[in-house]
């Protein structure tokens, strides 16, 4: 019998130590190549003309279908399904009982009784969970994500999942189409034609201006991305690698990775048992600078994310009765820390000094663990946690999205410890770096101002 979650952590003292000792390494969005021209041009072409993101491998795919399909998410996820007709998507986020996000990610109805959901694993492994065990008539299909590190073997999926997105995209999704396509409303779908191929896409927005992500059999994929570069040559498209893509949400302000609230609490505890030891929650890694032997230090709220407003209580949910009993306490919010850039120029400079150094601060992105957790400090007091980092060569800055106590105001300085003080074991941290201090900038977010007036009325993105 394959060991499970919980019979890993029963076999460890504290699951923080556990997670700030693992070996993972950062998480690696597989199969799409660094670069293709260099990511400071493709970061710039999301703002400037227009970019290709291609999501066709870094997200797990759970197809849903049958009768119980929607009762299953409503019973498991803060958002309500009142309103939730074929061919409109949202963004599910669940909770623990004890009202603490597990992940979130975007459903997609696709027909009667048929949905799919595309995230990352802590939310699709709760999804699968409660189909399997809850009791309900439906039938999962879970489509994994592609390999970290595929080393030449064929990788494949259900679908392909591209996004056109920039301020050029409408010309060229139109120029695709042969004619003018409606501009639905934000997380509406519809279709359109591609290089004579119907194709199902999704009103979006990541870059802040109008942009469709379209999907279709896998099989169909290289040649749509060709007719895609194809007709967008003349409005400016660029490929986005890898390495910028992730980096688009420090300027749209979605945290991607909070740590799943699933290590502790009784009633997680067939959950902990039904989960693999080596899933996602058993393989995870925490990094950064803040230190807590309680697990539940690390655990967020959808207040602190900016999903307050998603909390509708008109059915019952997993967490609910937690979430209605802390809806009106003093919460921690969601914000941008802009890094003083002397501080980052010293960081770097300490490189080339023999001896300790700062821990290296990698560009666009500069995580190093699954869950990032980086100590703010206001005077001798910690005020918040910065999670998500990197850098945005539209901004020029150094950017991290985190969570800061409620009264600290924007244009707050505030001081980020980066690195981590006692070391770890961790292979993605330098044995001899050491933490330092980085004057940080409480800022918006999102962080882009394009990105704050050009999101719709009601998205947690809207200023």
């Amino acid at each position: 019998m394959s060991k499970s979650l919980e019979d890993l952590l029963q076999s460890v003292d504290n699951p923080v130590d556990m997670m700030r000792n693992s070996k993972i390494g950062a998480y690696v969005y597989p199969v799409v190549a660094p670069e293709f021209h260099n990511w400071r041009s493709e970061q710039e072409a999301w703002r400037e003309s227009a970019v290709l993101f291609d999501q066709s491998h870094h997200m797990v795919d759970i197809y849903i279908k049958g009768p119980d399909a929607i009762k299953l998410l409503s019973d498991t996820a803060i958002n309500s399904f009142e309103n939730f007709p074929v061919n409109r998507a949202k963004q599910y986020v669940p909770v623990s009982y004890s009202g603490h996000v597990i992940g979130d990610g975007i459903l997609f109805h696709l027909a009667q009784n048929e949905l799919v959901f595309v995230g990352r694993a802590p939310s699709a492994n709760w999804i699968r969970f409660h189909a399997e065990t809850g009791g309900y008539d439906v039938e999962i299909i879970h489509d994994d994500r592609s390999p970290s590190r595929p080393m030449g073997k064929p990788v494949n999926r259900i679908s392909y999942r591209y996004q056109i997105q920039g301020p050029n995209a409408w010309p060229i999704i139109e120029k695709l189409n042969g004619g003018a396509v409606e501009q639905l409303k934000f997380f509406h779908m519809a279709d359109m034609n591609i290089d004579g191929t119907r194709v199902r896409t999704l009103r979006h927005g990541m870059a802040g201006a109008p942009g469709l992500e379209i999907w279709g059999p896998y099989e169909e994929g290289e040649r749509i991305k060709n007719a895609i570069l194809e007709a967008g040559e003349e409005f400016g498209i660029v490929p986005v690698g890898s390495n910028a893509y992730a980096s688009n949400t420090l300027e749209s302000g979605w945290i991607p990775s909070p740590l799943p609230a699933v290590y502790s609490d009784d009633r997680m505890k067939a959950y902990r048992e039904w989960l693999p030891a080596a899933s996602y929650e058993g393989t995870a890694a925490i990094a950064g600078s803040y230190v807590s032997d309680n697990v539940e230090d690390y655990y967020t709220t959808p207040y602190e994310l900016g999903y307050g407003p998603f909390i509708k209580f008109d059915h019952d949910f997993i967490g609910r009765d937690a979430l209605e009993a802390m809806q009106n306490d003093d919460h921690r919010k969601k914000v941008t820390f802009q890094w003083n850039s002397e501080d980052v120029v010293k960081a770097y400079a300490s490189l080339f000094e023999k001896g300790e150094h700062a821990k290296y601060i990698n560009i666009p992105i500069a995580n190093y663990g699954n869950s990032s957790f980086d100590t703010i400090l206001g005077g001798d007091k910690v005020v918040g946690l910065s999670m998500f980092s990197g850098y945005s060569y539209n901004e020029r800055s150094c950017l991290s999205l985190g969570t800061v106590d409620s009264d600290i105001e924007i244009g707050t300085e505030v001081v980020l410890v980066w690195g981590e003080n006692p070391a770890t074991e961790k292979t993605t941290v330098e044995a001899k770096s050491t933490a330092i201090e980085i004057r940080a900038r409480v800022s918006p977010v999102p962080y882009a101002e394009v990105v704050r007036e050009s999101y719709v009325e009601g998205s947690w993105r809207k200023k």
